[in-house]
């Protein structure tokens, strides 16, 4: 591990926030391990001295950065180090943590992913509907896939197998990643009914779609599906790994 070169880990300047250099590491607050600024969630304050999720890690001033779960900060807010490794952060700067800062981390990083999909989905981007992801993934023309967290588990089974399949990947338990959001949240933030599917073409649209669903997957607990244009590993053997499709 190494700290960013003339930049103490655990804060960071407006210049480096401007400078969207994501390649950067960061150090966690509550755990002292370091991470890439895509991979951690910032913290910055107002100027009343209120602690704030910055879900795009673009505000101006110092930050803070959080490399752990929602439990885990509950856990640190309740034990008091939250609040020493906030002043540390901040060197002494006056501030207030709300009650409900959980709470509102997970909102903010909600709607940091229902907004870029929602960007892509007006950039044309977007690919929905079972058959045609079906067709697609087949040919090999999907960079990423994405179902929705109360989609049915044989509907993902249908489309991860296609999906192996377009990557000549059958038997290897690639999988699409099941979102921490709900068909109603998709359907939402893509403008569409009853969204429990989705893929993305284009590996540039995947990899700005990664980010935050990164970040909100880490608070959540979630355990992460390989981020490399959405293509997950799945656990143990693929039942449907001897299919000749």
């Amino acid at each position: 591990m190494r700290n960013p070169h003339n930049e103490p880990l655990g804060s960071d300047s407006s210049d480096a926030c401007a400078s969207g250099n994501s390649g950067s590491e960061r150090r966690c607050i509550l755990t002292g391990e370091t991470g890439g600024r895509d991979d951690l969630v910032r913290l910055a304050i107002s100027p009343e001295g209120l602690v704030l999720p910055d879900a795009h890690a673009k505000a101006p001033g110092r930050g803070a950065w959080l490399g752990t779960s929602r439990t885990a900060l509950e856990e640190a807010m309740a034990s008091g180090k939250l609040k020493g490794a906030l002043a540390r952060a901040f060197k002494g700067a006056p501030l207030e943590i709300p009650a409900g800062l959980p709470d509102m981390i997970e909102q903010a990083l909600i709607k940091a992913l229902t907004d870029r999909l929602g960007l892509e989905m007006r950039a044309g981007r977007v690919v929905l509907g079972s058959d045609r992801i079906t067709n697609e993934a087949r040919s090999g023309a999907i960079a990423a896939l994405y179902h929705a967290r109360d989609a049915s588990d044989d509907g993902c089974r249908k489309l991860d197998q296609a999906y192996r399949v377009g990557l000549d990947a059958v038997g290897s338990g690639i999988v699409g990643d099941r979102l921490p959001l709900d068909r109603l949240a998709l359907s939402v933030a893509l403008g569409r009914e009853n969204v429990v599917h989705l893929a993305l073409a284009d590996r540039k649209s995947a990899g700005r779609v990664a980010v935050p669903l990164g970040r909100l997957q880490t608070y959540l607990g979630a355990a992460t599906a390989a981020k490399n244009g959405g293509q997950g590993e799945a656990i143990g053997a693929d039942p449907e790994a001897a299919a000749n499709m």
